[in-house]
């Protein structure tokens, strides 16, 4: 969780920051400030991972305080957020992630959010691997970890993922998906893919075609027969 801290001296511009941070899953809304000074003297008990903030402001400014998080030893990341777009160039000799102009879009918010993380990830020496799907429906963003996919389906346009908490539809495609979590899912069906961790057995119907049992769900998706053999030689050796 990135834990966000918005410095802006106009109230409007604070709330509505805040309310764009609801909607992304990976934010956590710690505190606000209106001023660099005040910011300054809120980092060192809150330890924001990530300031969101203003550029002209009275008192200590945005570009002030920026400065002055060089001297930390690791100071919280930042992202400016300015009405004014002529500034990218000294914001990024501040060590800024990004540089938003306001009115910011949500995309656009969520585009620089992802630069931090990544971030974040190159500070702890962490590989910077997705290790969750991002599902959007009705403008509201949900993470998934992959650790609670149990089964993914491809309908029409889109994929349905079954995971402990219930179902969702994300856009990812199943071939994007076996290829970038191809420790974690097999492929069991030219529309399904499962979490391996999930298999529990097989089920033979009257008709000759065999289902999936999977750990945590109800659904049961069917195993084509070119897949078959396969199936049955991991779950042989697995268990």
């Amino acid at each position: 969780m990135i834990h966000t801290l918005i410095i802006d001296d106009e109230p409007p511009a604070r709330a509505r920051m805040k309310r764009l941070l609801e909607a992304v899953p990976e934010c956590e809304f710690v505190g606000e400030a209106v001023s660099g000074r005040q910011a300054l003297e809120m980092i060192p008990g809150l330890k924001p991972d990530l300031l969101i903030l203003d550029i002209s402001m009275p008192g200590m400014d945005g570009m002030a305080l920026a400065r002055a998080l060089q001297t930390m030893d690791e100071p919280p990341l930042v992202v400016f957020c300015t009405a004014w777009p002529d500034q990218a160039l000294d914001a990024f000799d501040c060590d800024a992630i990004d540089y938003l102009v306001k009115p910011v879009r949500p995309d656009r918010l969520q585009a620089a959010v992802n630069k931090v993380a990544r971030a974040m990830g190159q500070r702890s020496g962490e590989l910077p691997e997705t290790k969750f799907l991002r599902s959007t429906v009705g403008g509201k963003t949900t993470l998934v970890p992959l650790a609670d996919v149990v089964c993914l389906i491809a309908e029409d346009k889109y994929t349905t993922v079954f995971y402990t908490g219930g179902k969702t539809v994300i856009n990812d495609s199943l071939i994007d998906l076996e290829q970038r979590f191809s420790e974690q899912l097999m492929r069991i069906h030219r529309n399904a893919l499962v979490a391996r961790g999930r298999i529990r057995g097989l089920e033979r119907l009257g008709s000759g075609a065999s289902l999936m049992m999977l750990e945590g769900i109800e659904f049961r998706p069917e195993v084509s027969r070119r897949k078959l053999s396969l199936i049955r030689k991991y779950i042989r050796e697995s268990g």
